[in-house]
C-alpha cells in the first residue's frame, strides 16, 4: 500500500492505493465472461383507459399548443411544446386517446407538476 495527499479545490484529502504487479493483472481473453440476460420485450403500451392527465415534466414557458378539446391524438403526437432554460421540450401523446380538456395556453407559464391536458 502507498499513501498520497490530493489537493482537490483546495480541498486536501489522504488516499491509500494497492500496488500490485503486473502478473496479477488478468488478460482480457482469461476474464470471466458474463452473459447478458437474454433482452426482454417491452409491454405494449396501453390505450388510455379513463381520464389521464399530463402534467408539466419542468417550469417552464408554453410556447405551442397543437391540440384543442375533442381532438383525436395518436401515441407520440406533439400536444404542446415547452420552453425550459432555453430549450424547447415537445410534450407528446403516451397512447391514442381524446383530448378532454386542454387546460393552458400558449405563453402561459407553469410549474413543474402542472396539469396541461386530460386525454380520454
Amino acid at each position: 500500500m502507498k499513501a498520497y495527499r490530493v489537493n482537490v479545490n483546495g480541498n486536501v484529502y489522504e488516499i491509500t492505493l494497492e500496488v500490485i504487479d503486473k502478473e496479477d493483472i488478468k488478460a482480457p481473453a482469461e476474464a470471466k465472461k458474463v452473459e447478458a440476460a437474454p433482452a426482454q420485450e417491452a409491454p405494449a403500451a396501453p390505450a388510455v383507459a379513463g381520464n389521464q392527465t399530463i402534467t408539466a415534466p419542468m417550469p417552464g414557458n408554453i410556447l405551442k399548443v397543437n391540440v384543442s378539446n375533442g381532438q383525436a391524438v395518436k401515441k407520440g403526437d406533439i400536444l404542446m411544446i415547452l420552453e425550459a432554460m432555453k430549450m424547447e421540450n415537445e410534450i407528446l401523446a403516451p397512447a391514442d386517446a381524446t383530448v378532454a380538456s386542454v387546460n393552458v395556453s400558449a405563453n402561459q407559464t407553469v410549474e413543474s407538476g402542472t396539469v396541461l391536458c386530460t386525454l380520454n
